[in-house]
């Protein structure tokens, strides 16, 4: 059997005190996406895009919560819905900055908006990681 290592290298299971390092970071990190997008429903955003703002933060505190909460058995499940949750609001922003989403084209110089580039942006990679070390551990465990 392999031992415990921080990197989980490849013949190793990833030890449960780094993996929770990630777990946290990424719960974190989701707190921050959803707790922007609800800012932003109090400062300007109100209709469809404000509902849709308000589910935001509602899907960032539910999988935040899973992310430390969920069984090891479950982790990957959270991990790779938090991932694509993550994914998804970074790519609406981009749309948003570029082509324009349901009628609303944002700028680099709105509220948050560079902010909010960079908190996803990382939220994506740390949840990522912590998706394929979730997914490592339940194989090797």
């Amino acid at each position: 059997m392999g031992s415990i290592s921080a990197g989980g290298g490849r013949h190793g299971v990833v030890g449960r005190r780094p993996l929770m390092g990630w777990r946290v970071l990424g719960a974190l990190l989701l707190l921050a996406m959803g707790g922007i997008h609800l800012y932003l429903v109090f400062e300007w955003a109100d209709g469809l895009l404000g509902v849709l703002f308000v589910l935001n933060a509602i899907g960032g505190l539910v999988l935040a919560i899973a992310m430390i909460a969920a069984p090891v058995r479950l982790l990957p499940l959270a991990s790779a819905l938090s991932l694509v949750f993550m994914v998804g609001t970074l790519l609406a922003l981009v749309l948003a900055l570029t082509v324009g989403l349901f009628g609303i084209t944002e700028t680099m110089s709105g509220q948050l908006v560079s902010t909010t580039l960079i908190v996803e942006a990382i939220g994506a990679i740390v949840l990522a990681a912590t998706t394929v070390l979730a997914f490592r551990n339940q194989r090797s465990g």
